[in-house]
């Protein structure tokens, strides 16, 4: 597994939308964040210092969920997210940490974990048509962008 493979994977599930965030971390959102969406994983894509250093935040965080969390910190090559830990979120060292099936199984259960806590209200959003959501969320980024500038 990859930065480039596991992002196309992710893209594939049901309401994600991703951007690019603090530097060069792609975050990826179970619905736009414009509308109350919530991350659930970001891929690191800054390079570490040299060859052989190990990313400091590691190349991977996403949320493992109370019930997962003490187990898969057990596992090598994965440590408590910084920053996130409090809120049940793991990162990776590197890309063999798991084998390509089981990244998609952990995306696709963290996407399951962070879609179970959005609020009713994004939730109902989500099953707009797809024309009348995405025009939904051009005016939300809109608004939202017209509040920053005014700051």
């Amino acid at each position: 597994m990859d930065a480039e493979r596991l992002r196309a994977y992710l893209l594939t599930l049901p309401h994600v939308a991703e951007t690019m965030q603090w530097g060069a971390n792609l975050v990826f959102w179970v619905g736009d964040k414009a509308i109350g969406g919530k991350m659930f994983a970001v891929i690191d894509l800054d390079d570490p210092s040299g060859p052989g250093v190990a990313h400091k935040h590691g190349i991977l965080s996403y949320h493992a969920g109370p019930a997962r969390y003490p187990e898969l910190i057990e596992r090598d090559g994965l440590f408590p997210a910084p920053y996130s830990a409090r809120h049940f979120w793991v990162s990776a060292e590197s890309w063999d940490v798991f084998t390509p099936a089981e990244w998609q199984r952990e995306m696709t259960a963290a996407h399951a974990l962070i879609f179970s806590k959005l609020p009713p209200r994004t939730r109902k959003v989500l099953t707009l048509p797809a024309r009348e959501l995405k025009r939904l969320i051009t005016e939300r980024r809109k608004l939202l962008a017209a509040r920053g500038s005014r700051s």
